[in-house]
């Protein structure tokens, strides 16, 4: 149960551009080592806007979407197909999935059309009843997502050489994929050799930093972020069935417990918040490792180890965003310092982070794993002990929730709804 709105957050407002700008960034993990697909689109649509004459408001919307066009993919599986498949069936199915996610979030809504349609074959689109504004900018995104998927194995290599085999491949979907006067449109603004070369890595860097210092700041409120927040949840929880709801459940366990513990309304609505947020880097983990049955390899250890550092990656470019970006990386962190990414420990660990940790095992010990069955609630509480006397969570915070253990539990596992009352003598 995600809490209704705390309205007395007044004083936190963050800018929807560098949310946006998050979310990509957590999108762009699910490629693994390439990273930088949202971006090239939000680049090259970005150009041929330009080349259409479109205001800022609508150039904005469209650079947004581009960057949003993929919120529907968790699967490292499902992203292969992105690019390195020209056209596949089943393509759209990820389209529909991202423009549900966006409906849910007034402030991006209008832009759930262009996701919806960025995999439409124009020869089928156009007879669709939508508006033409929005047939055409959503193919418009499917044109250059697919320039993107043909220039992959070109980057940083051969590209320049390659661009004249990629542009005559466009040119002959015209009429089919693409809109006519959109595929004239791209082949007169790719023409040059610097529309290219800005694709590679470090001059797209560049683009995107000079792009965001253009942009005038849209504030939203603390209760529009816990809603964005929850988008994110959704998009990594989505990623295996061994990991649906582990976010949301997080969340609620550590607003429960810093409830009970007697922290303030604000911490407790803000470490929801990052509950939700603390798992965004595990989008860059390939979906066999977190679903494999047997035990990990070094290697494969080492790739987990990563996500919590990337979860800080992404949310330290959110201004406003401070205490939750370290609550939420911090999650692996272990009062004795031998934690990751950043080996905090004693008095560096926060009684919020402290919370989330113990939340994330917990719900994690909750939940249904490739290796194992869901373990029951004094088994949990039996390994959380354990954890103790090995300084890997805190005591105080376990003992807490052992407390509450039924509760807990079923929050964990979503059994019912738990409404939260303050326990002021918890400490």
């Amino acid at each position: 149960m995600i809490h209704s709105p705390d309205r007395r957050l007044t004083s936190i407002a963050i800018d929807l551009g560098q949310a946006i700008h998050a979310l990509s960034d957590a999108l762009d993990l699910v490629g693994v080592d390439e990273v930088f697909h949202g971006k090239r689109v939000g680049f090259m649509v970005t150009q041929c806007g330009l080349a259409l004459g479109l205001g800022a408001k609508e150039l904005g919307d469209l650079f947004h979407a581009a960057l949003l066009h993929d919120c529907g993919v968790s699967s490292t599986h499902v992203h292969c197909y992105l690019v390195n498949e020209l056209d596949w069936e089943g393509s759209e199915q990820h389209c529909i999935k991202g423009s549900e996610l966006l409906d849910q979030f007034p402030p991006l809504a209008h832009l759930a059309p262009l996701i919806r349609y960025h995999h439409s074959h124009w020869d089928a689109l156009h007879r669709l009843d939508i508006s033409e504004s929005v047939a055409r900018l959503s193919n418009l995104i499917y044109l250059v997502d697919r320039v993107d998927a043909l220039a992959k194995p070109h980057y940083e290599r051969d590209l320049l050489l390659a661009r004249h085999a990629i542009r005559e491949t466009i040119s002959g979907l015209s009429g089919s994929l693409f809109a006519p006067d959109l595929v004239a449109l791209f082949l007169n603004v790719s023409a040059s050799e610097a529309f290219w070369l800005s694709l590679e890595s470090r001059h797209l860097i560049r683009f995107i930093y000079e792009r965001e210092e253009e942009c005038h700041p849209i504030l939203i409120s603390f209760p529009e972020l816990r809603q964005l927040a929850l988008l994110f949840a959704q998009v990594v929880d989505a990623k295996s069935p061994y990991t649906m709801r582990h976010s949301l459940g997080v969340a609620q366990l550590a607003r429960f417990l810093a409830e009970r513990a007697g922290l303030s309304s604000e911490t407790c609505a803000k470490i929801e918040v990052a509950g939700l947020l603390h798992d965004l880097g595990k989008l860059q983990v390939p979906d066999a490792i977190l679903e494999k049955h047997g035990a990990l390899t070094l290697e494969e250890r080492a790739i987990i180890q990563r996500h919590s550092f990337e979860t800080y990656q992404i949310l330290r470019g959110i201004a406003g965003l401070e205490d939750i970006t370290l609550w939420a990386a911090y999650h692996h962190e272990t009062p004795d310092g031998r934690g990751y990414p950043f080996h905090r420990s004693g008095t560096e660990l926060t009684v919020e982070m402290r919370i989330i940790a113990v939340a994330d095992v917990f719900e994690a010990l909750a939940q249904q794993r490739p290796y194992r069955e869901s373990l029951p609630p004094d088994e949990i509480l039996e390994m959380l002990r354990a954890f103790v006397r090995d300084q890997r969570l805190d005591g105080a915070i376990v003992e807490l929730a052992g407390r509450y253990l039924q509760e807990i539990w079923q929050i964990a596992l979503a059994v019912s709804p738990i409404k939260p009352k303050p326990d002021l003598a918890a400490t």
